[in-house]
């Protein structure tokens, strides 16, 4: 049996210590902007443009990767993390994975306008601290946007 694996993007964005997260109503759960990364596209550049069409904002990517000089070649931003999702399953066998590269960005404001098709900005809250430790927000999600806060304060 083959699985068949699929790269998306994930990126947490941040505006003034809280992160934005949407309710996914076929997930079930509250979720930061990502989808599928398109054939011409890499990783980070998914992330970013999946961003700007689910929330309207332009994100601005905090990556700290230090280039390596390669003379063919360049660096790209490393994920903060990589995961792996199963999406098709029969208890037993693996039909469908989602590898999601994860990267953490700020944005300039909170006012979320998407884009048409997508959900509305009423599916969006910011979350700050507090918020996430007391919320319903899975526990993944609410480490990944902890983290991303940070690294958004740090920066």
């Amino acid at each position: 049996m083959e699985t068949t694996r699929h790269f998306t993007a994930t990126v947490y964005i941040v505006n003034d210590g809280a992160a934005a997260l949407h309710y996914h109503p076929k997930l079930g759960i509250h979720i930061p902007p990502g989808g599928h990364v398109d054939r011409d596209e890499l990783p980070h550049e998914a992330g970013l443009r999946e961003t700007r069409e689910e929330t309207g904002l332009e994100p601005t990517l905090l990556d700290d990767t230090e280039p390596v000089g390669a003379p063919a070649g360049r660096t790209l931003p490393t994920p903060r993390e990589q995961l792996l999702y199963d999406i098709d399953t029969d208890g037993e066998d693996v039909f469908h994975q989602h590898v999601d590269h994860i990267y953490f960005a700020t944005v300039p404001s909170r006012e979320i306008d998407p884009a048409p098709g997508e959900a509305g900005a009423d599916a969006w809250d910011w979350y700050d601290r507090d918020d996430l430790q007391e919320s319903h927000v899975d526990a993944d999600t609410r480490a990944l946007a902890l983290r991303a806060i940070e690294a958004a304060e740090e920066s």
